[in-house]
């Protein structure tokens, strides 16, 4: 009698997500704000990771995905969304204008400032966010003089170093020009930003003493001697692990205080830079978000009544 034959065992590869470590948030935070290329980041991230392949699976955790689903989907009747071109300081402005579908009465208005990759479907989603909040949500794309924001994000980033910050500005001063003129407003204008918007939305405080209100995400500070000329109550958000970001709040607190501007400053500890973007996986913090976004509609609900 002869003995049966053991069938081999097959054991199936074991699938495991790949880590992402601080230091490749801080290499990745390095590159998007322009003192990295894409070749030097690629190199740096393949010897944190340990491998090419590694690095070429890691990127896109870091990276915003464009095809995350938006929180406020574009065809939500809840609210109504257009592109639009207004005036800007020296030429035509592109804009997406959001407001409730069912709006009564005059509301308040939001501008809606996009990060350093210009007017793309997450800043979108933002705007209608705060339209269901109950405004008129305006994202203008601030690289309409530059023709537009593109699809590729990198090329994007690259136009914003061709970016005037005069030109800026005063595209900002005309934005709220524009929104204090639209006959279902209310008059009163504010700003949310977010990373480079964040700066954007400070620098507007500066340039702009008809702000209403301003709410800054982790956004580099102006100047110390422009805080003298800020009339709107700010909202800072900063990240606890943002460093390069952080290094300016105590100068930035200290010239707010000393022109006895009404602000408020909270630090998210544990969150990285760019934390309420849900379309980055690997930096997106709900938990800080999500207490960043209550304080940020309570503030504008408050200033923009």
């Amino acid at each position: 009698m002869t003995s049966p034959v053991a069938k081999p065992v097959v054991t199936q590869p074991v699938i495991t997500q790949p880590v992402v470590t601080q230091a490749m948030i801080d290499a990745y935070d390095e590159y998007t704000h322009l003192t990295l290329d894409r070749r030097r980041f690629m190199e740096q991230l393949t010897k944190l990771a340990g491998s090419g392949a590694a690095a070429a699976a890691i990127a896109p955790m870091l990276a915003a995905n464009s095809a995350q689903a938006a929180i406020v989907a574009e065809d939500d009747s809840r609210v109504k969304g257009e592109d639009i071109t207004y005036p800007g300081s020296g030429g035509e402005m592109k804009g997406y204008l959001v407001k409730p579908a069912d709006q009564q009465g005059k509301l308040g208005a939001v501008i809606v400032i996009h990060e350093n990759r210009g007017l793309n479907p997450h800043i979108r989603d933002v705007a209608r966010r705060v339209a269901l909040e109950g405004f008129v949500a305006l994202a203008p794309d601030f690289l309409s003089p530059l023709g537009g924001t593109p699809s590729d994000e990198d090329k994007a980033r690259d136009m914003f170093t061709k970016l005037d910050a005069t030109r800026v500005a005063a595209d900002g001063v005309a934005t709220i020009a524009y929104l204090k003129g639209l006959k279902d407003g209310n008059g009163k204008v504010g700003a949310v930003g977010f990373c480079w918007g964040g700066g954007a939305v400070n620098q507007l405080a500066v340039h702009a003493p008809d702000l209403s209100a301003g709410v800054a995400y982790y956004g580099m500070q102006p100047k110390a001697e422009d805080a003298a000329k800020i009339k709107a109550p700010l909202l800072l958000h900063y990240a606890g692990l943002d460093q390069r970001t952080n290094a300016g709040i105590d100068a930035y607190k200290k010239a707010l205080d000393a022109a006895h501007v009404e602000y408020k400053v909270y630090v998210y500890d544990g969150a990285n830079h760019a934390f309420n973007n849900d379309t980055s996986a690997a930096r997106y913090d709900k938990k800080a978000a999500d207490l960043a976004w209550g304080r940020t509609i309570a503030f504008l609900k408050e200033k923009l009544a």
